[in-house]
């Protein structure tokens, strides 16, 4: 299980937020997440779990990041759960659900966003296919994961879709949810 998240550090994080939180406020929210990720990832039980910040991941977009950290945990592990830091609604059970389905057959799960993302992607297979020209931040990310999955005759199945935390909106959704105590 890897949890991919930046450093928190301010100005360099939730920079969408910063007008409404100010730079330290949005750095610390952006700590919370991670911790409030990093709590989620250790409650599914599912084995070690990493993060992987910023300094670790390697390539030139989140494509080719994710592409070299599966690509190093599958070498380890026979199936592997990725999840971002900003989406505090994704639960243990999600995870679990994932982790059922890959070993149930399916080569990928994801858990896409609102705002056309996805927040979780679990693999059993890798390919630099499944990253390679996907408009990353954009709202046709998992669209365009989709007709790579087809291209590639993969077997995939998808969690409820959840929401993120990056504007000043998804903020107060956050706050009246009251998911990080």
């Amino acid at each position: 299980m890897v949890v991919f998240a930046r450093e928190a550090c301010a100005g360099r994080v939730k920079t969408r937020l910063i007008p409404l939180l100010g730079e330290q406020g949005a750095a610390r929210l952006h700590a919370r997440l991670v911790r409030h990720a990093l709590h989620t990832a250790c409650a599914a039980r599912l084995g070690t779990v990493e993060l992987w910040a910023t300094r670790r991941q390697r390539g030139a977009d989140l494509g080719e990041r994710m592409h070299h950290a599966f690509q190093h945990g599958l070498r380890r592990a026979a199936r592997m759960i990725l999840i971002g830091s900003d989406c505090p609604v994704l639960q243990a059970r999600d995870l679990r659900r994932a982790a059922r389905w890959l070993a149930g057959g399916a080569d990928a799960v994801f858990a896409p966003a609102e705002d056309g993302g996805y927040a979780l992607v679990a693999l059993r297979r890798v390919s630099p296919r499944l990253f390679t020209g996907i408009e990353w931040g954009g709202p046709r990310v998992m669209a365009q994961t989709r007709e790579r999955l087809l291209a590639l005759g993969w077997r995939w199945r998808e969690l409820r879709t959840v929401w993120d935390v990056d504007r000043p909106a998804d903020y107060r959704r956050l706050q009246r949810a009251r998911l990080l105590q």
